[in-house]
């Protein structure tokens, strides 16, 4: 019986030899076509057939030929990979908005599973997961050895059931171990406020098909907010994983009026393509300001670096993850798929990102601002005005506030009281401490496009009186 199969398999096994020696024959007859290596494929067909011979268990063809592809597209770089039904599947699902799972974009590093972003209100990030972790034990079982793919099997489950990650972070002397419950992924891909009158923030948590339009339905709601005009907005791209390459191009050509966006090169023809802007910016050249931070990948530096090349954005933040290749699924029948690494991509001016990261023109640390002791931190202080000093000069036009009504309105803790703080901006200081606390990076942001604002209007005023000068020469 045994005999029987081992000379079924060197029989099969034969007929690919024999196919590869055809297929080398018309190598020689198309030069485009690579020539075999028929000493390699010999000693792949020795494996084959010592593990059908000698290995402990006997081991079905098909699993033995899959993990051979699986592992020939790993040893390529972290991004090429074999897709199996269920791979090829989620990924189809994943691209337009929903999956399973614990809501994380993984890559692999020294045998360990890096963590390269949570995703928005998903299980990971309410569970505390960061970019930059690396995993390094699932429920208990070491990663050390798994492929991504084995790993990513594991963390999948049914929504609902706990899994158990031990994670090694910087700056923490032990690992630490989250409990994560699975749940059934639904990614919300752009999300929009207003921070400020005229300010707008945009969030962009992955780029999917439909999110350039997601991003300009976006842009018209905050601009009919603000009756159609936004003194500046800040486009959030922290954590953003990336997602697919039209999505990216999409979303900078919203702001770009004309000029290329990304352009990409591989040893192929369909591997050399650029895209360009369409000519319309829809902040109608308010100034921008985009987050990044070391989870920002792919489309997102393809997003960043174009808006920076361009000088039509600033980018603030920590340098990003660096991932600048270009992935292609290529099908292998109807339910499986190669994913296979076919170009790098590079910024307008030529900068590759790959394992180079966009650095931004103004690094801003994660900084966390702690609150003050609890007996004061709901006190609200009104800073001393010159009106509060004793011997101050007096106002020449008799309008300025009497020293009894300032220590009135410091004394009261009324409704009264709160309308007066709010007419002398208090409440507004309160509430940039607020966000000061929540996400520094996005108040040092918003306090940089106000800046931005802020010169442009006097670069225009500026214009104007030089107009106006002009015309009174004439």
């Amino acid at each position: 019986m045994i005999k029987n199969k081992l000379l079924v398999a060197m029989a099969f096994l034969g007929g690919i030899v024999g196919l590869s020696l055809s297929i080398n024959y018309n190598a020689f007859a198309k030069p485009n076509r690579p020539v075999l290596p028929l000493k390699e494929l010999q000693q792949f067909t020795e494996v084959y057939v010592r593990i059908k011979k000698d290995y402990v268990e006997e081991v079905d063809d098909k699993k033995l030929i899959t993990d051979a592809i699986s592992g020939m597209l790993a040893g390529l770089d972290p991004h090429s990979a074999y897709l199996n039904e269920e791979a090829f599947t989620e990924l189809r699902v994943g691209t337009s908005g929903e999956f399973g799972g614990l809501g994380i974009e993984v890559g692999m590093e020294n045998g360990f599973i890096k963590v390269i972003a949570p995703i928005d209100d998903t299980p990971a990030q309410k569970a505390g997961i960061k970019a930059g972790d690396l995993i390094i034990r699932l429920n208990d079982k070491s990663v050390k050895g798994k492929t991504l793919d084995d790993a990513v099997k594991v963390m999948r489950g049914k929504p609902g059931e706990p899994i158990d990650l031990l994670i090694v972070r910087d700056g923490k002397d032990k690992p630490i171990k989250i409990t994560i419950i699975r749940a059934i992924i639904k990614v919300k891909s752009v999300k929009y406020k207003m921070l400020e009158p005229g300010f707008a923030y945009l969030r962009i948590s992955s780029f999917q098909s439909k999110t350039p339009d997601s991003v300009r339905d976006a842009i018209k709601a905050l601009q009919k907010e603000n009756k159609n005009k936004l003194k500046g907005m800040i486009l959030d791209l922290r954590n953003n994983p990336g997602g697919v390459l039209s999505g990216a191009v999409g979303v900078s050509d919203a702001f770009l009026r004309e000029g290329k966006i990304v352009y990409t090169e591989g040893r192929i023809a369909d591997a050399l393509m650029r895209y360009d802007a369409t000519g319309e910016d829809l902040l109608e050249d308010a100034p921008l300001v985009v987050l990044v931070n070391q989870g920002s990948a792919s489309a997102s530096e393809i997003v960043a670096g174009a808006l920076q090349d361009h000088k039509r954005a600033l980018i603030l933040g920590k340098k990003t993850f660096g991932k600048g290749s270009v992935q292609t699924v290529l099908p292998l029948g109807e339910k499986t798929a190669v994913k296979l690494t076919t170009a790098r991509y590079f910024t307008p001016l030529g900068r590759s990102i790959q394992a180079k990261g966009i650095v931004p023109d103004i690094i801003i640390e994660d900084l966390e601002i702690k609150k003050s002791d609890k007996n004061t931190e709901d006190e609200i202080v009104i800073p001393l005005s010159e009106a509060d000093l004793s011997g101050h000069l007096s106002n020449p036009s008799g309008e300025e506030e009497k020293p009894q009504d300032s220590a009135k309105n410091k004394s009261k803790n009324s409704a009264t009281d709160k309308e007066k703080i709010a007419s002398n901006g208090s409440i507004k200081a309160v509430e940039n401490k607020k966000l000061a606390e929540e996400d520094y990076p996005l108040f040092e942001a918003l306090n940089v496009l106000k800046s931005m604002n802020l010169i442009q209007s006097m670069n225009k005023n500026k214009k104007k009186v030089s107009l106006k000068k002009k015309s009174t020469q004439k």
